[in-house]
């Protein structure tokens, strides 16, 4: 994979680009694909955002959203647009399995892929040119990297600060996490210079859900939670029965897992929702607690230092059972 900051030179040529992110995106994957979208116009690219799967309801409000194509639901249409393109930038994921059925499609591709990405150990044959970065707090705090490296910070309009921001205060958890570092507060600072209104972007984010949902996270922390004073440790598990009784939509779930965090002493919290093909976890951790190393080596999955995902094929309660041997195993770097 060749350094992204080959391209900048050929960012001036017109091309067919295709943004993707991850399944299920969450405000940095929407985020950072918007703002590279309205960036990419701006330059006189054709460009589609084509996300693997739908996205939460409450993020509609970005600037773009409108426009982005659910390969779930527009295949063909996508295919035929992918087949056709010149660049893919693949954003928020550095490995292709975390597009689901996105990921055949993208292998088969024989145009120039894009990684811009901060996740570890990134798949980095798979990709032409990139940057991976664990360092940084959010994809969006790279896309805005690479336009203003590139020598565009001129073209960072309001469409594309609110996208950008969307997404950093996101995977910061409102800047409180230890990767929001001097570098993402220089950036809200240019994109407030240039008009941004953070609170309008946090009130999108933050305060635009139903009812339901509400009721919900209520239901859960006092029925569902689990805590684990022994090893610091809280876990959150969600039925399909529970999905169900409050109709459940993507993004609702989005935050939960950061809940146990706030428990004096607990250093680990863990959240396993139900899904109808599997069991889908998420980690948030305090302080040296490794949830990358845990997530991969007990469920197939990955993700940040203090933030992982990972998933499980067996059952609701086997994979229950599957961590608390894995909480055991790991006590000693629980205390």
């Amino acid at each position: 994979m060749k350094p992204i900051q080959e391209i900048f030179s050929l960012l001036e040529q017109p091309r067919k680009v295709v943004i993707t992110t991850h399944q299920k995106p969450d405000p940095d994957a929407m985020g950072s694909s918007l703002g590279l979208y309205h960036f990419l116009i701006q330059k006189g690219h054709q460009v589609t955002v084509i996300s693997p799967t739908n996205w939460a309801s409450w993020l509609n409000w970005m600037p773009g959203a409108d426009r982005i194509l659910d390969y779930e639901l527009q295949r063909d249409k996508s295919d035929v647009i992918l087949d056709d393109a010149d660049w893919v930038f693949c954003l928020d994921f550095n490995i292709f399995s975390r597009t689901k059925n996105l990921a055949s499609k993208l292998q088969q591709l024989t145009c120039t892929r894009l990684l811009i990405d901060h996740h570890q150990q990134p798949d980095t044959p798979n990709f032409d040119y990139g940057i991976s970065n664990t360092a940084k707090s959010s994809t969006c705090e790279m896309v805005y990297d690479f336009i203003v490296e590139s020598g565009n910070r001129e073209r960072v309009n309001n469409e594309i600060a609110e996208c950008l921001y969307a997404g950093v205060m996101a995977d910061t958890g409102s800047f409180r996490f230890p990767a929001a570092g001097a570098s993402v507060h220089r950036m809200v600072a240019d994109l407030k210079d240039k008009g941004l209104r953070h609170t309008k972007v946090h009130e999108n984010i933050y305060d635009n859900f139903l009812e339901n949902r509400l009721r919900f996270i209520g239901h859960v922390l006092m029925h569902r939670m689990e805590v684990y004073y022994e090893y610091n440790t809280a876990l959150i598990a969600i039925s399909k029965k529970d999905l169900l009784r409050y109709q459940v939509k993507t993004g609702d779930t989005e935050g939960l897992v950061n809940y146990p965090l706030s428990i004096q002493g607990i250093k680990l919290a863990a959240l396993v929702i139900d899904r109808d093909e599997e069991r889908k976890w998420s980690f948030r951790s305090k302080g040296d607690f490794d949830t990358n190393n845990f997530a991969r080596k007990y469920f197939q999955g990955g993700g940040h230092y203090n933030a992982s995902g990972g998933r499980s094929s067996d059952s609701l309660d086997k994979t229950i059972q599957q961590f608390i041997i894995a909480m055991k195993e790991n006590a000693s770097l629980l205390q």
